[in-house]
């Protein structure tokens, strides 16, 4: 059903193609360029950047600002950037295709809410009605259709669009769209508004979490520097523990990179965890087999094949 979504043309053929340039070795230029979209699902990026000269020890980390979840792969996948804070799905679709990346860390866990606007009290009133994804490969649209499924409803019982997250909001207000489900801070967003209300959190669907946003980097970037990665990775690890306390210094440094009223984001912030940002091999394969069974990937990599797991070994 859901393989006539096309897929294959999000992903440029020349994205492939590798730079010729080769990187600097490591004290030449240690500079860190990551991507990321202004979400709460990217708040370590933002922790480790506020905080670089204290856990990078000379080492800096250029934060890459995008608008939309293609051009930043468009740039991970063509090595204009190092890595990113991305959607899972996204990159495991990037490396079923041969690019050349690894996740070494979670972005977050928690934090997806279903909003709904006001006249919509239950998954059945969303029958025939339109629901808002960021992008088909992503923990949104496996958490609709999990949610469609509990409440014997079909995927096709909805009209699925994808669309950018900070437009959700205003369509659920103007009517366009009847539910959405997407990254913070834009569900909580939603409720501060007083667009919609929360329907389900995906918590509700996933006890464990559903793993949605990863921190990945490009192969040739651990390769080439080795040490720069192991240390922005365990700055990016230590980020992920301040970023969880919500302290006022905490708020503040989110308030530099995200554009939300206090309201929101301490709404936003209440629904998200940072506190454990491995990635277990279970909860990876039943997200491999989620995408199997939706038909949105045909091989995805398993968890030996895309998973760098050694930056927690000694928690383990």
């Amino acid at each position: 059903m859901k393989a006539s979504q096309k897929l294959g043309s999000y992903f440029l053929v020349g994205s492939l193609v590798l730079s010729a340039c080769g990187r600097p070795t490591p004290g030449e230029n240690d500079v860190i360029r990551i991507g990321h979209l202004p979400i709460t699902h990217a708040a370590p990026l933002y922790f480790t950047k506020e905080y670089e000269e204290e856990l990078l020890n000379g080492a800096e980390i250029e934060l890459v600002r995008f608008s939309s979840w293609i051009e930043l792969m468009d740039a991970l996948n063509a090595g204009r950037i190092d890595g990113a804070s991305v959607l899972f799905e996204l990159a495991m679709k990037a490396k079923e295709r041969g690019i050349g990346i690894s996740a070494v860390a979670l972005g977050h866990r928690e934090g997806n809410a279903i909003v709904a606007s006001h006249d919509v009290d239950e998954v059945a009133d969303l029958k025939g009605e339109t629901v808002a994804i960021p992008h088909t490969l992503s923990a949104h649209n496996l958490l609709l259709d999990e949610m469609l499924q509990r409440e014997g409803m079909a995927y096709e019982d909805v009209n699925v669009v994808e669309m950018p997250p900070p437009e959700m909001p205003a369509a659920l207000s103007e009517g366009r769209i009847s539910s959405y489900i997407v990254a913070e801070p834009f569900g909580a967003l939603g409720v501060t508004l007083e667009a919609g209300h929360v329907l389900y959190q995906s918590n509700e669907f996933c006890p464990d979490s559903c793993l949605c946003c990863a921190l990945v980097l490009r192969d040739d970037f651990m390769e080439e520097a080795p040490e720069l990665a192991d240390q922005f990775v365990e700055a990016y690890l230590e980020a992920g523990v301040r970023a969880d306390q919500q302290t006022e210094e905490s708020l503040a440094a989110h308030s530099n990179y995200l554009n939300v009223t206090d309201e929101a984001l301490e709404l936003s912030l209440g629904w998200i965890t940072y506190e454990d940002l491995s990635i277990g091999e279970e909860e990876y394969e039943h997200l491999r087999q989620r995408l199997i069974e939706m038909q949105l990937s045909d091989q995805p990599p398993t968890y030996e094949e895309f998973i760098d797991q050694s930056y927690f070994e000694e928690e383990r």
